[in-house]
């Protein structure tokens, strides 16, 4: 097990030894701070995000494997990008203050990922995709010519990775039966992050104490807003590919009479129309038939997942 580093702490978080947030500490958090500014003018292009088609396909646990290598292979790229112009900004008076490349940076994962996923060769196996080629073009003119915007972009990202992202973790898991120790899943887990909850409060409190002006502000909330473009861009071509890529044979039905032994009672679709006559008792075994099913639980885990990471959005 990878150990702690030390800017990250048991009961909270800091970096270079000051600031520490600890899970009791409350937030006074107003509306004009950039953190708020931020989540209140990108609440609809978040929403259309949650709610695109492949968004939605997948916290139902209807993601394809090989979709899911080309979603992991895009955020490579993207992440690729994005830590570039951070090492290259790292110093920016705008930046600084939230460089934390030991517990968020996602670049090294994701080549574990993908080389779980292709192989050693792994590299000579995968290309910009047309959607993503944009952001991560816009990315590196950003680091270039606006550093200050990168704020927008690690905000939109990484803050999202902490908060749905872990959400997606749990249902690619199951959907895809990937390794309970992780394996393709390197991408969704910070081993530099203790607590994330702690962790985000400091991200916030450090994105608040820079020092912006109202039309900075506005460049940096138009930027994040055209982030998440750029990541429903990228789900809909996703999304569209799917729909070229044969779907993988999933175990989704329930057994026919013939597994049944003989007792029609133990047949879900009997259960079911007994229940429907009011019977309690064929109710209450429908009701555990139906919990014992793989499907029905992929489905009912994603749901509760699902309205877990609203909260957790919103919380954020």
């Amino acid at each position: 097990m990878a150990t702690e580093p030390d800017s990250v702490k048991t009961n909270g978080v800091s970096n270079g030894g000051d600031n520490i947030i600890n899970d009791s500490d409350e937030e006074n958090l107003s509306p004009d701070d950039l953190s708020e500014v931020l989540a209140a003018g990108t609440k609809e292009a978040h929403d259309k995000a949650e709610n695109s088609p492949f968004v939605k396909d997948f916290l139902r646990g209807r993601i394809k494997r090989e979709l899911f290598k080309l979603g992991t292979a895009a955020l490579y790229f993207v992440y690729s990008a994005l830590e570039e112009e951070i090492e290259r900004n790292q110093d920016h008076p705008m930046f600084a203050p939230l460089y934390f490349p030991s517990e968020l940076h996602r670049k090294e994962a994701l080549s574990r990922d993908l080389e779980y996923f292709y192989g050693e060769d792994w590299e000579n196996q995968i290309s910009c995709s047309a959607a993503t080629q944009p952001y991560v073009d816009r990315i590196h003119q950003v680091g270039h010519e606006d550093p200050a915007l990168l704020v927008a972009h690690s905000w939109t990202r990484y803050m999202g990775d902490l908060s749905g992202g872990q959400i997606l973790k749990k249902v690619a898991q199951r959907a895809l039966k990937l390794p309970s120790t992780g394996e393709g899943l390197n991408f969704y887990h910070f081993e530099g992050i203790h607590n994330p909850t702690a962790f985000k409060r400091l991200y916030r409190s450090r994105m608040n104490e820079l020092e912006v002006d109202a039309e900075t502000k506005e460049r940096l909330l138009a930027e994040a807003n055209l982030a998440f473009k750029f990541n429903l861009d990228v789900f809909a071509e996703l999304q569209e590919i799917g729909k070229t890529i044969k779907e993988e044979v999933q175990d989704i039905g329930f057994p026919a009479h013939g597994d049944m032994g003989g007792d029609i009672n133990k047949c879900p679709y009997y259960a079911a129309k007994m229940a429907a006559g009011g019977n309690a008792t064929y109710a209450c075994q429908l009701a555990k038939m139906l919990l014992r099913h793989p499907t029905v639980q992929v489905v009912l885990a994603t749901w509760v997942a699902a309205v877990a990471g609203l909260a957790a959005w919103y919380l954020m």
